[in-house]
């Protein structure tokens, strides 16, 4: 039976290893020059759906991967979305949706097809983490007893790209068998990253030393790239502001105007209610000073900058460093 399959997910890098892995298991054993259509870029979509409704050539199926980019319009989706319901018999169809809200046209068609949606981004409940990874690294083919799971999931934090890499290496070094905590620690090095809320938490609680350390780890550890996590502070920064205003009374008011709900609408709330207009401000001046910097107005080092300014922000959450 052919697949229909929609591929989606925050984390680019875990995105791609789930592609990569889909299309192997589509192709088994089959020729891969021949089986394989992948249109990637400045592809129109008429190609795309004659490729798919074209019977292969000395093979039983083709596999077609399409990958969104930012050319993909209304129109192509549409489409697709035709083509999916009354998709060709002989061809597995995989869409790559990198970024943005997935079309309703794309996922209702997917439905009435009975493909599958495939979200790639790892829950956000412990629990349901850890039974995640759990089935990650089954896929992948290792075999981590309960300790070494909880040392790999420590040590990755958010940063789940970083397993692709790792269970490469593992799987090289210790093929099938048990992998245990004493086992896998060798080969950690640094930590993982940090959750991406962890940054931005410590600095509304004004505490500059917990987001120094945060901030570190980031861009250690982590490998962010300073200007990334200057995106991260100016999303929150942003959400914020969205609060400037008589009209907001209540966490209703604040789910609303944020995109946020319950807990995360509660914080920003209380975060803003801490920093004031004023401080609002001041916070945006900052970060604006911090982003010339990042791109060559002074000599300081890009990590000193990010530093500084981190510093910086969670005093100015701090009691005593507000200005109203």
């Amino acid at each position: 039976m052919m697949a229909t399959l929609l591929l989606h997910g925050s984390d680019e890098v875990l995105l791609s290893a789930a592609v990569a892995e889909k299309v192997r298991e589509l192709i088994g054993d089959g020729d891969r020059s021949l089986m394989l259509d992948e249109f990637v870029d400045d592809y129109v979509i008429g190609s795309v759906v004659e490729s798919a409704s074209t019977p292969p050539f000395f093979t039983d199926r083709r596999v077609v991967v399409l990958h969104q980019h930012d050319g993909t319009s209304t129109g192509d989706i549409d489409v697709v979305a035709d083509y999916i319901r009354d998709e060709a018999e002989f061809t597995d169809l995989v869409i790559v949706w990198r970024k943005g809200k997935i079309p309703k046209a794309l996922t209702d068609a997917l439905k009435v097809a009975g493909g599958r949606n495939i979200d790639v981004t790892p829950p956000s409940r412990a629990a349901d983490r850890r039974s995640w990874w759990e089935e990650q690294v089954a896929v992948a083919g290792l075999d981590f007893d309960a300790k070494a799971m909880s040392v790999m999931i420590e040590w990755l934090g958010e940063d789940v790209g970083r397993f692709a890499g790792l269970a490469e290496t593992l799987r090289a070094t210790f093929g099938a068998g048990v992998i245990t905590a004493q086992k896998l620690e060798p080969f950690l090095g640094e930590r993982g990253d940090v959750k991406p809320w962890d940054l931005t938490d410590a600095i509304d609680a004004g505490n500059a030393a917990k987001a120094l350390v945060v901030v570190r780890r980031m861009m250690n550890a982590g490998e962010r790239h300073p200007l990334q996590i200057m995106a991260q502070l100016h999303s929150h920064f942003t959400r914020l502001a969205k609060l400037d205003g008589p009209s907001v009374q209540n966490i209703s008011d604040a789910e609303r105007l944020t995109g946020a709900k319950g807990f995360q609408a509660e914080k920003a709330l209380r975060a803003y209610r801490n920093l004031g207009p004023s401080g609002l401000r001041r916070a945006f001046d900052l970060l604006a000073t911090a982003d010339l910097d990042l791109r060559g107005h002074t000599g300081l080092d890009d990590d000193v900058v990010m530093e500084v300014l981190v510093a910086r922000l969670a005093k100015l959450m701090a009691p005593t460093g507000r200005r109203r």
